[in-house]
């Protein structure tokens, strides 16, 4: 109906469920998880995939080192073919994982290629990713955005780089608002990912201005009124 992918963005298994009916996909990573609270990585991944069965779940490797992430990379692939293994695009010291990437992905392990911000980034890792295996290339739209850029114009070109290829998806990460979800679908954009807080204000999207601003009106209202507030 919207005209783009849906893909749940979080570390918390009851999100999870209740976004299930609504999403076609989700992911995760190692920051959602900690401020989730989580301390056991593959318990969690595994009490997930118990649930989620058919539809696409992204796994983070951990390790900065490339032949550590390659082990982990393998030891996720595993966990069901529903899987991508997210790499980043560089480890923490600005390696490229480009050599990393077309390894895995040649021998048919799905990747989503992530923390990509720049057009850059974006050529080296479909160069490295085979033609044949599904593949995803998340560019982090929303951070683009926090540094002032908008990010529409890097994800139009990232949509016509890929676009020829049909097993590379292209996914607009960190989405900030309901807004997001109408520009990716203008750029080309495959999937976007949307946080609880966005999937509750889904149905907003459309709304009429002036019945919003009239809700409004009634909400300050209506809790002035319940605290008992006064000035005169």
């Amino acid at each position: 109906m919207i005209g783009i992918k849906l893909f749940a963005d979080g570390a918390d298994l009851n999100d999870m469920i209740k976004a299930y009916s609504i999403v076609d996909g989700f992911t995760t990573n190692p920051t959602l998880m900690r401020k989730a609270g989580i301390t056991n990585y593959e318990e969690f991944a595994k009490n997930v995939l118990n649930v989620i069965q058919d539809k696409p779940i992204s796994f983070e490797v951990f390790s900065d080192d490339l032949e550590s992430m390659e082990k982990e990379a393998r030891h996720i692939a595993k966990w069901g073919d529903n899987v991508y293994v997210k790499i980043p695009v560089t480890n923490a010291l600005k390696v490229s994982t480009a050599p990393l990437i077309k390894k895995l992905s040649e021998e048919g392990i799905k990747l989503n290629v992530t923390a990509i911000l720049t057009l850059e980034q974006v050529d080296v890792v479909v160069e490295a990713l085979s033609k044949k295996t599904p593949s995803i290339i998340s560019v982090f739209a929303g951070r683009i955005a926090d540094t002032g850029i908008n990010p529409e114009y890097i994800m139009r070109l990232a949509s016509a780089k890929i676009m020829r290829f049909k097993n590379i998806e292209l996914l607009w990460a960190s989405t900030r608002e309901v807004l997001n979800i109408l520009q990716a679908k203008g750029c080309g954009v495959d999937i976007i990912t949307v946080t609880p807080e966005i999937l509750k204000k889904l149905p907003m999207l459309g709304q009429d201005l002036d019945e919003l601003s009239l809700e409004t009106v009634r909400m300050f209202y209506r809790d002035a009124k319940s605290v008992g507030y006064k000035i005169l």
